[in-house]
C-alpha cells in the first residue's frame, strides 16, 4: 500500500483533489494508472476509490513551483474517467483552477503581499497563463468564507481570476476554422456553429436548432430523447474541424465542450445569454468557466451565433444564465493585452493521504 498526500478541495462549483507533482510518481506506475485506481475507475459508482461518481467531482490538479520567469506555479488539470479507464489531459478546469493561487500560498511556494497577493499560474494543458488574486491581510492567507458563487450552497473564500490573452491556446487561433460561424449536416438539416478556442475549445450551438428552449433545468435535457446523442454528433465532428483529433471516434469527451445558447430569459434584464453546457455527456450543473470565458470573447466577434443573442453593450463582460443562476465574466486590458475573467470561491475540505494498493489495477472479471 502506497500513501500519497493530497489536499480535498472544491473550486467554484467541482471538486478536486490536489496533489504535488513529484508525489504522484509511484515506482513504474504512469500518472495516468495511480490516478485510476486511486479514484477507482472504471467504476460508474467510483466506490472503491476517492472519485465522485460525477464530472464535477471526478478532478485532479497537479501542482509544482515554476522556475520560469513570469510564473509562480505551473497547474496540470486531469479529467479521470469514470465510466472509461481512462484521463483526459486535453483541457483545463477553469473551476478547479480556483484552488491553485491558496494551495501555493500554503506551500510557502509564493510571498504574500500586504493586502492582496497575485500568483501567476500556467496551466500546462492549455498553456494558459492565468492571474489570480486572493486577499492576504497582513501577508495572511485570508480563508474566510466571505463570497458566495452560482452553483454551490454555501460561501466561500473569494478568487479573481484572469486569463491573460486567452485566445487560441489550444489550436492558435480564437476561431480554428478561421470563421467566426460554420455548418454541420446533422440527420439531414444544416446547424449553425461557432468553433472558439479561448480559455478551451468550446462549439456554441443554438437551442432553438434541437428544439429546445434552452432554459430548461439539466435533468429535463438529460432525459430528452435524442438530444444528448445529436449534441455528441456535433460536439465531435467539430472537433475534427477543430484540429483535435483526426477523426470522431477519436475526440475525447472532455474537449471540445459544447454549449447550447439563447436568448436571455425576460428580455435580458438581469442576463445576456442564455447558456446550458455539456460536461463529460451530461448537461453541466452551472458553467465551466472556461467555457465562460470562450463565450466572452465569442460574443464580441459579428458573425457568431454567440453575438446574434447579446447586446453590443455587453461585450465588456457577459452576464451568463445558468442552471444555478447568472455567472458574471469580466473583459479588461493589461499592457495591451486582454484579460477574460470571473470571481469564483474555494474551500479546503480536507487534508491526507490517499491509498494507492499494489497492483493489479484493473477490475475484476466480475466487475
Amino acid at each position: 500500500m502506497h500513501e500519497i498526500p493530497a489536499t480535498w478541495m472544491r473550486g467554484g462549483t467541482s471538486k478536486c483533489w490536489v496533489f504535488r507533482r513529484d508525489d504522484l510518481r509511484v515506482g513504474d506506475l504512469s500518472v495516468d494508472e495511480v490516478l485510476l485506481r486511486v479514484y477507482g475507475s472504471p467504476d460508474h459508482r467510483q466506490v472503491d476509490g476517492v472519485g465522485g461518481g460525477t464530472s464535477t467531482t471526478s478532478k485532479a490538479v497537479i501542482l509544482a513551483p515554476s522556475t520560469d520567469d513570469g510564473v509562480d506555479v505551473e497547474y496540470t488539470f486531469a479529467q479521470v474517467g469514470i465510466d472509461e479507464a481512462k484521463v483526459d489531459w486535453g483541457s483545463n478546469c477553469g473551476n478547479c483552477s480556483a484552488v491553485v493561487a491558496s494551495f501555493a500560498i500554503r506551500e510557502g511556494w509564493v510571498v504574500t503581499g500586504c493586502d492582496e497577493t497575485a500568483v501567476r499560474v500556467l496551466n500546462t494543458n492549455t498553456g494558459q497563463l492565468i492571474v489570480q488574486r486572493v486577499d492576504t491581510p497582513g501577508g495572511v492567507l485570508a480563508e474566510a468564507p466571505t463570497q458566495t458563487i452560482p452553483g454551490v450552497p454555501f460561501p466561500g473564500a473569494p478568487v479573481r481570476m484572469g486569463f491573460v490573452d486567452p485566445a487560441g491556446r489550444s489550436t492558435g487561433h480564437l476561431f480554428p476554422t478561421g470563421r467566426p460561424s460554420d455548418s454541420i449536416v446533422l440527420d439531414g438539416d444544416v446547424v449553425t456553429v461557432t468553433l472558439v478556442d479561448a480559455g478551451a475549445p468550446v462549439v456554441a450551438v443554438r437551442a432553438a436548432d434541437f428544439d429546445v428552449r434552452g432554459d430548461e433545468e439539466t435533468q429535463v435535457l438529460d432525459a430528452t430523447p435524442g438530444l444528448l446523442a445529436r449534441l455528441d454528433v456535433v460536439r465531435r465532428e467539430a472537433g475534427v474541424r477543430m484540429g483535435l483529433a483526426e477523426d470522431r471516434a477519436s475526440v475525447a469527451r472532455a474537449v471540445p465542450k459544447l454549449a447550447m445558447v439563447s436568448a436571455a430569459v425576460g428580455g435580458g434584464t438581469e442576463t445576456d445569454l442564455t447558456v446550458r453546457m455539456l460536461s463529460m455527456g451530461r448537461f453541466h450543473p452551472a458553467v465551466p468557466v472556461t467555457g465562460s470565458v470562450a463565450l466572452t470573447l465569442a460574443a464580441g466577434e459579428p458573425g457568431t451565433v454567440v453575438h446574434d443573442l447579446v447586446p453590443d453593450r455587453q461585450v465588456a463582460g457577459l452576464r451568463l444564465g445558468t442552471p444555478a443562476g447568472c455567472v458574471t465574466t469580466f473583459v479588461e486590458q493589461h499592457d495591451g493585452v486582454p484579460v477574460v475573467g470571473v470571481v469564483r470561491t474555494y474551500r479546503r475540505l480536507a487534508h491526507g493521504s490517499v491509498l494507492l494498493p499494489e497492483p493489479p489495477l484493473l477490475p475484476s472479471a466480475s466487475a
